[in-house]
């Protein structure tokens, strides 16, 4: 099996489009999750940016206000979900499949809201995964384009099960120094076992790193190991792995209109 690549972007952030741009350069498929606004004070891109995002990649929702779930009752979570739904489908006229849970924070009740408003999938931010996980509800990632510390990478996986199978990762993940020999030790390592690799990251924190250089640099890497039917969006990933039918839904008006 060869490896399979998806790449997603978390909060919709205006400098979305530079990394869209990279990713478009070096033919690769991603899926963006944004929600409609952003109560922590970050900037949201436009409308007419976002209809742009959408006819290169998958667009996934974020809720409406990037608001962490676990702590809210089951009023307060159907809205967030339904209505960010709702929302990215009113501005693109087209069907809004994945999810992906703010900071990683839910529990079994916005699962089950997640399904209930009609997502066809979710992703998660548990980490050190080569592969598509258990459940598509429930869609971990291999890592964050982020210089965390070691600590970081052991409590997430104390905390996200599979611990057998995520040894290896976490071994490596560990005695690479370096964030970004680190990045490249699992993908290398990924490319070599035939597996899936989910890199996930947000625009605004590549620039705040001051890292748009080495992002590329890995993009083109990606682009020279990974063959072309082997780049996938997010939902194309859970698609294959699962046989999970995508809803399609025919754009309309809203999917073509500039402004």
């Amino acid at each position: 099996m060869s490896l399979l690549f998806t790449c997603s972007i978390d909060d919709g952030h205006p400098l979305d489009m530079r990394t869209a741009e990279l990713l478009d350069k070096h033919g690769l498929r991603a899926t963006f999750y944004v929600p409609i606004k952003n109560r922590e004070g970050s900037y949201v891109m436009t409308r007419e940016n976002l209809r742009e995002l959408s006819r290169r990649f998958e667009v996934g929702s974020h809720t409406y206000d990037h608001c962490y779930l676990r702590e809210l009752d089951v009023r307060r979570t159907y809205y967030q979900i339904s209505k960010g739904k709702n929302g990215l489908e009113d501005v693109l006229g087209l069907p809004i499949n994945g999810f992906c849970y703010p900071g990683g924070k839910y529990s079994a009740k916005d699962i089950d809201m997640v399904r209930a408003c009609g997502f066809v999938y979710a992703r998660t931010t548990a980490n050190l995964f080569l592969d598509a996980g258990h459940s598509r509800l429930e869609l971990p990632t291999t890592i964050q384009f982020y210089p965390h510390s070691r600590g970081v990478y052991l409590r997430n996986y104390a905390r996200s099960g599979d611990w057998l199978k995520r040894a290896g990762p976490l071994y490596l993940a560990l005695r690479n120094d370096h964030w970004i020999k680190r990045l490249h030790a699992l993908f290398d390592h990924a490319v070599e076992a035939g597996r899936v690799f989910h890199l996930w990251g947000h625009s605004k924190q590549i620039d705040e790193l001051d890292a748009w250089d080495e992002f590329e640099a890995f993009l083109a890497h990606v682009g020279q190991q990974v063959r072309a039917d082997a780049r996938l969006t997010n939902g194309e990933l859970v698609q294959r792995v699962y046989g999970v039918e995508r809803k399609v839904l025919a754009p309309t008006a809203a999917h073509f209109k500039a402004g």
